[in-house]
């Protein structure tokens, strides 16, 4: 008889998780002690008064010791348990890949319908907020994750500076439209173009870095863009920022309460929701335009090129591939995109500043990238869904005000509880949630690639 394979092991180390749940708990008392437990307040007599915290600091303790414990009773035997299961069978990667084919062409019809399903639930009143704050907030971010993701998920080049791209699409539109008072639609392109020209000029001296080098001077790119709109006051108007930004208009139709509007042409009551939706149509369609240009740009050679940097960049250039073309073509088609977005921000904003285009931007769009999973589109989607709209939604939390204090305000911690899921993340779904993709070329016929081959996920 062939030997059984053997089993996990039943008995849980009680002991050991409750050690181990007792340092976190201390390891998070210390760390949270200066953050969380103490708070510094104004009085009136103008004087500083350090005010303790203990109930929330416990609270906070409490939570990361009970998860750590429940990690270590639940999730690490779990994880064992999976890591002995064989490769998923013929079935389940045929309700998988039917799955992927379906939930594409269902999420693109769900959110061309959003604004109907947001009009019938909450009523002309309420569809604004989310339309603009929900809708738009996120597409913006879908975006730009699509265009970073040509740069760090296909080409495997980290960037830390892809803020600098968004600013220099908003300033640039800002700036001739205010100057010149071209349109939307025509700034629109030249945004794009102007912001690859600069990712043109990044890719050229970085065509010889890799790793936390390549790191490090795209990082310096974004504070170089930042403290020249700080600075370049005569132009930019430095932190002042630059108001009155021209809005995107409907065939020369303004969005507005005069006779000349969008609401007095088609003989409608203004409301602010009429823009709204036009706007989330206009980012919508800006979203599924890059990631149908990505797809396409996949299947190309120069795609294929992208990927092939990405897995080993020795093993492209014994292939004859050029990699300074391959990588400088990466930085523009990234930086394009992300011109786009930055000049559909301003003229939805009406008003920017260096504020809007701070490193932890760049942090957040590389984190969705991160998360969503490297090289693919829909994870990046859910992603920003999930950054984003969780970002948002905190900000309705207002019963945990009943639970820790009236001064208490969910939003100061979202990045607290996004490192935290960044953290479970890592752990669960190393190489983010949709770790599998389909592959830009087949040959002959489609097969399964295992992780162990491809360095950034399935095949």
């Amino acid at each position: 008889m062939a030997d059984e394979p053997p089993a996990v092991a039943a008995r849980v180390d009680i002991a050991g998780a409750l050690k181990s749940a007792a340092v976190a708990a201390t390891l998070a008392f210390g760390l949270f002690l200066p953050l969380i437990g103490f708070k510094t307040e104004q009085s009136i007599s103008n004087e500083l008064v350090l005010e303790t915290r203990w109930p929330l600091l416990l609270t906070f303790v409490a939570i990361i010791a009970a998860a750590h414990l429940f990690g270590s009773l639940v999730i690490e035997p779990w994880r064992a348990r999976r890591a002995l299961k064989h490769a998923p069978s013929e079935t389940a990667e045929r309700l998988r890949s039917l799955f992927a084919r379906r939930f594409a062409p269902f999420a693109i019809g769900f959110v061309l319908v959003y604004p109907v399903i947001v009009l019938a639930i909450t009523g002309v009143g309420g569809a604004v907020k989310w339309i603009d704050n929900f809708g738009i907030q996120i597409l913006i971010y879908v975006m730009l994750g699509f265009g970073l993701n040509i740069v760090v998920g296909l080409a495997g080049l980290l960037d830390l500076g892809y803020v600098a791209f968004y600013a220099v699409g908003a300033y640039s539109y800002a700036l001739l439209a205010k100057t010149f008072g071209l349109s939307f639609w025509l700034l629109l392109p030249l945004a794009g173009i102007l912001s690859a020209f600069w990712g043109v000029l990044l890719g050229f001296p970085v065509l010889r870095l890799r790793g936390d080098y390549l790191a490090i001077v795209t990082l310096a790119f974004g504070e170089i863009i930042r403290l020249i709109l700080i600075n370049w006051v005569p132009v930019t108007n430095g932190y002042a920022g630059i108001s009155g930004v021209p809005r995107p208009t409907l065939f020369g139709i303004p969005f507005n309460a005069s006779d000349e509007g969008f609401a007095a042409t088609f003989g409608l009551e203004f409301h602010p929701v009429h823009r709204a939706i036009f706007l989330y149509y206009l980012i919508l369609g800006l979203a599924l335009l890059t990631a149908g240009v990505t797809l396409r740009l996949r299947r190309l050679p120069i795609g294929r090129a992208w990927e092939a940097l990405r897995e080993d960049e020795i093993a492209c250039r014994s292939l004859g591939i050029n990699t300074t073309t391959t990588k400088l073509t990466a930085f523009a088609t990234g930086a394009m995109f992300a011109g786009f977005a930055g000049s559909f921000f301003a003229a939805r904003q009406g008003f920017i500043s260096p504020e809007s285009f701070t490193f932890m931007e760049s942090a957040i769009i590389l984190a969705i990238v991160v998360l969503g999973g490297m090289g693919s589109q829909i994870g990046v989607a859910i992603a920003a869904i999930a950054m984003i709209g969780g970002t948002e939604i905190l900000r309705d939390f207002d019963f945990l005000k009943d639970i820790f204090g009236q001064d208490f305000d969910p939003t100061q911690y979202r990045m607290l509880i996004f490192g935290f899921a960044m953290v479970l993340i890592m752990i669960w779904k190393p190489r983010g949630l949709i770790e599998t993709r389909e592959p830009s070329a087949i040959l002959a016929e489609r097969k399964t690639i295992s992780a162990e081959f491809v360095k950034e996920g399935r095949g």
